[in-house]
């Protein structure tokens, strides 16, 4: 059977077919109905037309601001004088379908800007939708009663948008500026096939039942306090443990990998943050304070909070004469950092205001460049296949807001490309995604569930080593620029932990668990012998618990077992006279018996960093 197509790609732009028709465009390379990534911006582009006019439909007084594509799906902002909720999604959606099922053509007509303001001279949010315009003509798309401002691209025809789902409603203010008004914003998804949409649908059931907020709170890892302040994570005994372990096991993985551990100061001079370019291209994202100055007659000093780690790493490079022979040094820190993010993007431990980098980097020769980035790309390889990550990577390039020249930006930017060339890894390109200072390969590891999450960066910077004027001397004894390179293995502790938890459903593997496995004693006789047990462990550095309550047994074993721990360990009479233990393997889903001398031996040697 063949498929429709629904669109064009010509030089890496999609058009749509009444585009093309209207230009009188031909040849590009066909996009057909299907669920690929291309047809599906096309469809859920068009699924948020469709919404918006069931909208109008229900509540004639709607009026619409913008209603673009994002990951997985779309939304659409507006406002309506009775407010739509949650409640409402169900009759929007039935709507949605019966519209699609009258099968209108989607059409497409161009107008002035000015035309285009008479238009929609009662519509303020229309005119907003204009001043964002550039150029002197818009275009138009229609589908029966229904049109709206748009550059497209769209299907040809509703009968292509029978498979959506509208899924919540937020606010959302005008332009995404606080000062405006709250408008009302509807998400929804579509895709080409009811079995797409269905599968899509059970994967969310899926993270809601591992979303690491409710996971977080269940397990007692960690919480948040609003008198504390939004995106400020406060770490809970079981929390603050999994971290130290992750810490441990990175801290060990790096000094195998000859990187030195170094640490530096929370605030840095704003003058500092001038010379790196920061202040004027990062600001925005930073937190600053003034702390006086020792000459009571000058102003006091303005200092940053640090929201990266690579100013004290370059200090510590420059601090004494560097020898071509010291390159490559690698200098790591587990640095804790701090940027502004607004309110409405803060997400658990996803996104938050303060969180801590596994950061390093890395001086070394132009000509080291590839191998560096190689061996970093080999360390990205055996921490994710530690936590059985798959993992893809994507090369960013120079964003329109950035510093150094062309050919600096070209040079660092092949330097990535012809790393990964060797090691035969397949990568994307993300136009304009690089950091101001210099490109970057982006890190993105697959789930349990099939989500991708952007982790770590690798950053190729001839920047930052230019401003701050480092050198060290080569083997003529000249001196001579370093370059700087940029990497996390796993961004932040934060992000990471929020990840892991979801791709385990809170059932850490033993290496990383903070409780290693809780004791159950079936009465208090019983105590004293897990107890034995928990210190022998405990002198290895290993957590467990006892839950010895006046719980019922079956009570006591139940809440053990909702701790997701790997092992629940009952204790009774035979147990002690036979120095024995008796499991619940949570893992093999099994029960079974064996002495203490081999439950100690196994859960140390299960807890053991092994890289």
């Amino acid at each position: 059977m063949q498929q429709d197509v629904i669109a064009l790609k010509i030089n890496d732009n999609v058009i749509d077919l009444q585009t093309a028709e209207a230009k009188g465009i031909e040849g590009g390379e066909p996009i057909f109905f299907d669920n690929s990534k291309e047809a599906l911006e096309v469809i859920r582009h068009s699924a948020a037309h469709l919404m918006a006019q069931a909208i109008k439909e229900l509540y004639p007084d709607a009026k619409f601001y913008v209603g673009p594509t994002i990951e997985n799906g779309f939304f659409y902002d507006l406002k309506t004088k009775n407010p739509i909720s949650d409640k409402d999604l169900k009759n929007i959606e039935k709507k949605m379908k019966a519209l699609a099922k009258k099968k209108f053509d989607i059409e497409r007509y161009e107008i002035s800007k000015k035309e285009a303001r008479e238009k929609f001279k009662d519509d303020e949010l229309k005119q907003a939708v204009l001043d964002m315009i550039e150029g002197d003509v818009v275009s138009i798309y229609k589908q029966g009663d229904f049109e709206d401002l748009c550059r497209g691209p769209h299907v040809p025809n509703t009968k292509y948008l029978m498979n959506v789902k509208l899924q919540k409603i937020s606010g959302a203010y005008l332009g995404g500026d606080s000062k405006n008004e709250m408008l009302t914003r509807v998400y929804g998804t579509a895709f080409a096939t009811k079995e797409a949409l269905q599968e899509y649908l059970k994967m969310l059931e899926e993270a809601a039942k591992r979303d690491h907020r409710k996971l977080g709170g269940e397990l007692e890892l960690w919480m948040f306090d609003e008198e504390v302040g939004a995106g400020m994570p406060i770490w809970l005994p079981n929390g603050a443990l999994l971290r130290a372990n992750l810490e441990k096991l990175l801290y060990l993985a790096h000094i195998r990998r000859e990187y030195l551990p170094v640490r530096g100061p929370e605030l840095l001079r704003s003058h500092m943050w001038k010379i790196s370019g920061h202040y004027y291209n990062y600001k925005e994202n930073m937190y600053f304070t003034e702390i006086e100055n020792d000459d009571p007659n000058k102003e006091p000093d303005e200092y940053g909070i640090k929201p990266m780690n690579c100013l004290s790493h370059v200090k510590i490079f420059a601090h004494k004469v560097r020898s071509y022979k010291e390159l490559p040094l690698r200098f790591f820190e587990f640095g804790t950092v701090h940027r502004h993010e607004k309110s409405g993007v803060l997400h658990g431990l996803l996104r938050v205001r303060e969180f801590t980098q596994d950061d390093a980097h890395i001086f070394c020769r132009a000509d080291q460049i590839e191998e560096e980035v190689i061996k970093v790309l080999e360390f990205v390889d055996s921490i994710m296949e530690k936590f059985g990550f798959n993992y893809e990577v994507e090369i960013s390039t120079r964003p329109q807001k950035s510093i150094g020249s062309d050919e600096i930006w070209e040079k660092a930017t092949n330097s990535l490309k012809n790393a990964l060339n060797t090691l035969n890894k397949e990568y994307g390109i993300d136009e304009g995604g690089g950091a101001f200072y210099g490109p970057k390969i982006d890190i993105k590891i697959t789930d349990a569930i099939g989500r991708k999450w952007q982790c770590g960066t690798i950053q190729v910077d001839f920047n930052l080593p230019e401003r701050f004027d480092i050198t060290y001397v080569d083997e003529n004894n000249q001196k001579v620029r370093p370059v700087m390179i940029h990497r996390a293995i796993i961004g932040s502790f934060e992000r990471f932990i929020a990840i892991l938890t979801e791709h385990f459903a809170g059932e850490f593997p033993t290496f990383i668990a903070p409780i290693k496995a809780i004791f159950v004693p079936i009465n208090e006789s019983h105590i004293e012998y897990a107890k034995t047990i928990q210190k022998e462990l405990l002198k290895e550095g290993i957590n467990t618990e006892i839950f010895a309550s006046n719980d019922s047994l079956n009570k006591r074993i139940r809440n053990a077992e909702k701790r997701k721990v790997g092992y629940v360990v009952i204790i009774g009479d035979e147990e002690v006279e036979g120095e024995m233990v008796a499991i619940r393997d949570r893992k093999k889903r099994e029960q079974y018996k064996m002495t203490k001398g081999e439950f100690v031996e196994m859960i140390k040697n299960l807890s053991e960093v092994k890289l």
